[in-house]
């Protein structure tokens, strides 16, 4: 499978079958003004601006924002309720992570999850191979959070989002924290903004760092 970061927490997942699923994207405001994207699905983890712009996406694409169970074309998701703070959504309200079964291997999209959750709900999560996690802290969980939540779930490889970032209109912490403390762990700095895994490459205990998507080198 290939995932192309275009930012934040704005992925975009095509297995080998070309299936693609496009995750929280972003409105102008926050970053840049997103290329055309089409996507067979996009899911919204929950309804701030630099989430769920869909103005970018083009096609027929499935809008999914629930904590259900759906199936595109054969890529399995689910929705799970979490909380965009540590008070049970009483100051952001509600987040739902999505797990995508793509290419036998399960990818979880965190969106801005703002605390670890519950035993129960990371039991019903079972194996995951690849997080996309928060990192930046002061609307999300911080780095230190980020890295008890991957010991937790023991993913093959993590993938940090939602820092801070030269061209991004509010603030949040930087990467470095978060790499700083990966001492045990393989960190992989790519030069490009996608990456392609399969259940083959997938290794033990990796984090990824993709490159920001530039508009006009990457489209």
């Amino acid at each position: 499978m290939q995932i192309k970061w275009y930012g934040h927490s704005c992925f975009l997942l095509t297995d080998s079958n070309g299936v693609s699923i496009l995750t929280d994207p972003f409105a102008p405001s926050v970053l840049f003004k997103l290329p055309p994207i089409e996507a067979d699905a996009v899911t919204i983890s929950h309804d701030h601006h630099d989430h769920n712009y869909l103005g970018s996406v083009t096609g027929s694409t499935i809008l999914i924002r629930t904590e259900a169970e759906f199936d595109v074309k054969g890529v399995k998701i689910k929705g799970y309720k979490t909380y965009h703070d540590c008070t049970k959504g009483s100051a952001r309200g509600e987040n739902v992570m999505f797990s995508f079964d793509m290419d036998g291997m399960r990818i979880l999209h965190c969106g801005d999850l703002g605390e670890i959750p519950d035993k129960e709900l990371l039991d019903s999560l079972g194996r995951v191979d690849i997080l996309l996690v928060p990192i930046g802290a002061i609307y999300t969980i911080d780095d230190l959070q980020a890295r008890e939540l991957a010991n937790i779930l023991r993913p093959g490889v993590v993938i940090p989002m939602h820092y801070k970032n030269s061209k991004l209109n509010f603030e949040l912490c930087p990467l470095e924290p978060f790499i700083e403390g990966a001492k045990d762990c393989s960190v992989y700095k790519m030069s490009e903004c996608e990456a392609t895994i399969t259940k083959e490459s997938l290794g033990v205990d990796r984090v990824i760092v993709l490159r920001p998507f530039e508009p006009g080198r990457d489209e």
